[in-house]
């Protein structure tokens, strides 16, 4: 064997060790009982330690050094593996099987008990478990920092958005801060000159829900075969390409908050099962990095989900579905309610106006906190000002501010950039697909997404991490990353 085949088999082991962890982590967020936490947590444990042995071997530098001396031998592919590989090692081995075991657990046992402080309104009680994590944190982020020759923010965002830096994203999320909420403010004004959407009436029962949120899977494409829906306290997609697990939470009293979940949660689930299948246990086919992934769900939910051709599908299996009648249900008033600009206390459930908003927040904060320049004491009364200042209004309690999200409890740092810059990508590549394939808009009123679909699976999921993401969108739609689409989109739709 090669030195290149050698890592082949090497990476393949170690993917198919991530696919249990991923099963195990579906699993604690969705079925396992409470009292298995600390089980739970030993496992993952176990489990990171042995991925973090597979890639950080003594014997990886020497095989990439040989794989590369080779790589006049491999094709496009295997040259793009081979750097996705050496990235990878680079991370993992900034770290030794201590650290990872440390804070694998310290992240177990911190989502757990966030999962009973956040229904508690109890920050004081997670408080000292977030401690741990952060410390942790800081560990790894200093380690990986010195490998990668980066700031400690920087190596950790890394993980998620490969290739990403602060100092790029801090200038467009500042600009945004500038003109959101002066573009809020007109949009309110004018749905007030409007008059409210009606309102259909619930209760909701969850079980129509479901049956309604399965239905429109189905029409975006979902695979049962190799998937399934489920609920958990905060909405997610998990699994592997082959078992992509999604859950949703549901509120009886409204049922779009689950509905556009399901929609949100299946773009990421069509993107795994996208990706190209010759490679799904190599790093190239992986999904690119996370502001991306969050592009094909943004690009679901409020691209796709939140037009009228959507809409004008959805109005009638709404109807079927739920029970509904009358002119609450029609698509025009369903529009106007699923583009309702309403600046709240909950990231998951903001509009598309203001959902960047609480991105800034979390953008800014976490960086604070990395750095030392926040406690975590001062997070809550931080979180307070920085949702007034930016959102326009101020939780009253922790449970809708500082623990309403699972990722830092979960030692998910550097990972909150990746929603807006996947908003912006999202709308970047639906004004694409759009002007490539120009009946799009009218298939999906009729309820057929193969046309999206379709480019979508060539330009962006069948493409795996063969590219860099901004290789990835000039190559899809002729061009680098540019807010400009973003800001046209949302004045077009809500100033239009």
């Amino acid at each position: 064997m090669t030195a290149y085949d050698q890592l082949e088999t090497r990476f393949h082991r170690l993917y198919a060790l991530r696919g249990a962890i991923a099963a195990l982590q579906w699993d604690w967020a969705a079925m396992m009982p409470s009292g298995g936490a600390e089980a739970r947590s030993e496992q993952l444990a176990a489990l990171k330690v042995v991925c973090h042995d597979v890639l950080a071997g003594p014997d990886l530098p020497d095989l990439l050094d040989r794989a590369d001396a080779e790589r006049g031998q491999l094709d496009p592919w295997q040259q793009a593996n081979l750097v996705d590989m050496r990235r990878q090692w680079v991370h993992e081995a900034a770290l030794d099987g201590r650290l990872v075991a440390a804070l694998s657990k310290a992240s177990s046992v911190c989502e757990h008990h966030w999962r009973e402080a956040r229904p508690a309104d109890d920050y004081a009680r997670v408080q000292p478990y977030l401690a741990e994590v952060l410390s942790l944190v800081r560990e790894v982020g200093a380690a990986k920092a010195a490998k990668l020759g980066c700031s400690v923010y920087d190596a950790l965002l890394d993980e998620y958005e490969p290739g990403g830096h602060e100092a790029e994203i801090e200038p467009i999320f500042d600009e945004l801060a500038r003109v959101l909420p002066p573009l809020r403010e007109r949009v309110l004004a004018r749905q007030a000159a409007a008059g409210a959407p009606l309102r259909p009436q619930g209760p909701f029962p969850v079980e129509r829900q479901k049956a309604l949120g399965l239905a429109v899977m189905a029409t975006l494409g979902f695979d049962f075969a190799h998937g399934r829906l489920d609920t958990s306290l905060h909405p997610f997609c998990g699994g592997v390409p082959d078992d992509v697990r999604i859950t949703t939470r549901y509120d009886e009293a409204d049922f779009v908050k689950a509905l556009m979940g399901v929609v949100h949660e299946t773009g990421h689930a069509q993107y795994e099962r996208g990706l190209p299948a010759a490679w799904r246990y190599q790093p190239v086919g992986q999904p690119r990095g996370m502001s991306l992934h969050e592009s094909q769900s943004l690009l679901m939910e409020m691209q796709a989900g939140r037009s009228r051709a959507f809409l004008t599908y959805l109005a009638p299996l709404a109807r079927e579905y739920l029970g509904g009648s009358g002119a609450a249900w029609e698509a025009e008033n369903l529009y106007r309610l699923y583009t309702e600009v309403n600046p709240g206390l909950i990231r998951v459930d903001a509009d598309e106006v203001t959902y960047p908003s609480h991105v800034i927040l979390r953008f800014r904060l976490e960086r604070a906190l990395i750095n030392g320049a926040l406690t975590l004491a001062e997070l809550p009364e931080a979180w307070r000002a920085g949702m007034l200042e930016l959102v326009g209004v101020a939780p009253p309690s922790d449970r809708d501010g500082c623990l309403q999200d699972i990722h830092w409890y979960d030692g998910a740092w550097g990972y909150f950039p990746t929603y807006t810059l996947g908003a912006m990508s999202a709308a970047q590549l639906f004004d694409a697909a759009c002007r490539a394939e120009p009946g799009l808009l009218d298939a999906i009123a009729l309820g057929d997404f193969a046309p999206l679909m379709g480019w979508l699976r060539t330009h962006v999921h069948g493409q795996g991490s063969r590219l860099s993401t901004r290789d990835l969108l000039i190559s899809a739609t002729g061009r680098p990353l540019d807010p400009a689409v973003f800001a046209r989109h949302l004045e077009a739709r809500y100033l239009g």
